[in-house]
């Protein structure tokens, strides 16, 4: 610190309350034992990559080469669907997907590309009971999807899980996700407005028509639902949207409910020609 500064500072502490001196006291304590406390760990265990586990400077992230192979999602984009475009079509341009199947969402966004390094960390947090991966993809997440908690307030929703296999996997990851997106942008999460009543297989390897059919009816909104969401609009959050099947199934249940405008976050998003579906 700068003499002058480190002067100032004095001067002003000495001109305080007693109880003043102690809060700043309290509070610098806290603060070294939080720095104690994470050098200790980084010592015992070292921060790694998430994905290729190479040591990296910080906890909760990627190597730079890890990171450098994610295709980030940004504008120009469809503003329906999320889709990116190879460049600009105009403001009010859609994609030929929102065309030809209009989604009864609003707005999809997604952080990045569905590929092979997006697809490594959502199978880790989904199925090697690895969420603290939720806390990097919410940070993403919370880029790609600023507008949408922009203006009239919102709620997060995960789109959920059937019970039997949340106890199997222990905790629903995009309810991780909803958490930590709650925490990064102050918009209020509800894990549990939406619930999944019907179990389901798993959506990997069906087609277009058969995901719709695995989804029919699975879904329904807690009762109290308009008196939660006070007038709110619902963002719904998943880990990576393929044919939309699944949100656009829980979109259609909270509409029903009297839900005013339903949009979409998720982590990743397959692109044709990008990557194969999952």
């Amino acid at each position: 610190m700068q003499p002058e500064r480190e002067g100032a500072l004095l001067a002003y502490m000495e001109s305080q309350e007693p109880s003043v001196k102690s809060q700043w006291l309290a509070r610098g304590a806290v603060a070294g034992m939080r720095w104690l406390g994470l050098a200790v760990l980084d010592q015992l265990y070292p921060p790694v990559c998430l994905r290729c586990e190479a040591p990296t400077a910080h906890s909760d992230g990627l190597c730079a080469g890890c990171f450098a192979q994610l295709r980030p999602i940004s504008a120009p984009l469809c503003p329906r669907l999320g889709i990116p475009f190879e460049f600009s079509l105009g403001a009010d341009a859609v994609s030929a997907e929102a065309l030809a199947d209009p989604p009864p969402f609003e707005r999809a966004r997604a952080a990045v590309v569905y590929n092979e390094v997006a697809r490594t960390l959502i199978s880790r947090l989904k199925y090697r009971d690895r969420p603290e991966l939720a806390k990097f993809c919410a940070r993403l997440m919370a880029s790609a999807g600023h507008e949408l908690w922009a203006g009239k307030p919102a709620v997060l929703v995960p789109v959920p899980l059937h019970r039997r296999r949340q106890r199997e996997r222990r905790y629903n990851q995009s309810a991780e996700m909803a958490l930590h997106l709650s925490r990064l942008t102050g918009v209020v999460a509800d894990l549990s407005l939406v619930s999944r009543i019907k179990p389901t297989r798993q959506q990997v390897g069906l087609s277009s028509t058969g995901r719709q059919r695995n989804v029919q009816g699975a879904f329904a909104v807690h009762p109290d639902l308009p008196v939660r969401l006070a007038g709110r609009r619902v963002v719904l959050v998943d880990d990576v949207y393929t044919t939309g099947a699944t949100t656009k199934a829980v979109t259609r249940v909270l509409l029903r409910a009297g839900v005013e405008q339903v949009d979409v976050i998720t982590f990743a998003r397959v692109v044709v020609g990008e990557e194969e579906p999952i």
